[in-house]
């Protein structure tokens, strides 16, 4: 029995050891032929750093807002009795919208104008008994307080009954109707938006230190994510009288023209106040530049004696102009940066130049 369990131990033992030792054959000619090959290189898009004639401007955000927009509402309470307009239409100014129900008020309307002719005939013979001295002006007085306060009660049952009826303060486009036909609805109940889009405000806010730049009527440049290919002008339409004391920022409102009514109230804008002249600005594509916490870098390609390698170089970034970003410290025109593919290199690094692509520059893009 021992025997037995001798011999199988050996025998374990042995084809164990074969195992182990063929693999470590495995990796040691594996070493060996990498060792023999060097590093591999990492295959990057790269570009060159470039001078270019920007304009002086204040880039800032803002946000684009109606000339006129309200959400119209009921004044009064009542039953809706009526719809005249379909939701996202133009409408004019005055064009009714809604008509509450207003049976009961028509009835009283007409309740007081009947007492109202009334009243009327007894003053005009109030007053012929009063040129013959039958009645006194004392009751003459009487009877046309009566009538005048008659008149007031049934001016007041009219414009009560008008209130009813609710139509466009001003000519814009309907938004999404919010109430629905026999509804009760109470006095500031929303019924619809309406906004005028043609033109359109952007209003937006640049710091103090440039107040003793801006003026009324000066150029604006404003961007949409919507619109990404496109840059819309405007002008400055009015320059707020006071610096906010929380942020130490200046309002400022430009008008933009909408004659297609593509830009809506409510969008994003990147809005760059125009300030006139240019300047000599070195500028990289956005997706060359690492925006990292503890600052900005890129990949500058260098050529040695095995290929080209990279090193990470810190810069100081300045203005972003669409895809492109201003360089104010860290690089020279005319310096070879890698553009897309960061995310897989290190100083020292080899790399395989191939622009026919476009290759991913990782999470790190500002």
């Amino acid at each position: 029995m021992i025997k037995r369990f001798v011999i199988v131990a050996l025998s374990l033992t042995l084809v164990f050891s074969g195992i182990f030792g063929w693999k470590a054959y495995q990796q040691k000619q594996f070493d060996e032929r990498r060792a023999a090959g060097g590093p591999s290189a990492v295959t990057v898009s790269t570009t060159v750093a470039i001078t270019e004639s920007w304009a002086h401007k204040i880039n800032t955000v803002g946000s684009l807002r109606a000339i006129q927009g309200v959400e119209v509402s009921a004044e009064v309470s009542g039953v809706v009795a009526d719809i005249s307009f379909v939701s996202g239409s133009r409408v004019k100014a005055g064009a009714p919208l809604l008509q509450l129900d207003a049976t009961a008020e028509k009835a009283e309307l007409r309740s007081l104008e009947a007492q109202l002719e009334l009243a009327s005939q007894d003053y005009e013979r109030a007053k012929g008994l009063a040129v013959k001295t039958v009645l006194s002006q004392a009751q003459l007085d009487r009877t046309k307080s009566i009538l005048d306060s008659l008149k007031a009660r049934a001016e007041e049952q009219q414009a009560f009954i008008a209130r009813k009826s609710i139509r466009a303060p001003f000519g814009g486009e309907l938004g999404i109707r919010e109430i629905n036909l026999g509804e009760y609805l109470s006095p500031g109940t929303p019924i619809v938006t309406l906004q005028q889009l043609n033109p359109i405000f952007t209003d937006f806010s640049v710091p103090e230190r440039y107040l003793n730049n801006l003026a009324v009527d000066q150029i604006i440049e404003v961007e949409l994510a919507a619109f990404p290919s496109e840059v819309f002008e405007g002008k400055v339409s009015a320059i707020s009288p006071k610096v906010e004391s929380r942020t130490r920022n200046v309002e400022l409102q430009a008008i933009l023209e909408n004659s297609d009514r593509r830009l809506r109230p409510g969008m994003f804008a990147r809005v760059a106040v125009l300030l006139g002249g240019t300047s000599e600005v070195i500028t990289l594509p956005r997706t060359a530049v690492d925006f990292l916490p503890y600052g900005n870098s890129v990949f500058i390609v260098t050529e040695e004696g095995n290929g080209l390698t990279v090193q990470r170089r810190q810069v100081t970034t300045g203005r972003v102009i669409g895809p492109r970003v201003e360089i104010t410290k860290g690089i020279k025109a005319g310096e070879q940066v890698v553009s897309a593919g960061q995310l897989k290199l290190r100083n020292g690094q080899l790399i395989k130049v191939d622009n026919s692509v476009v290759l991913t520059g990782g999470a790190t893009r500002g």
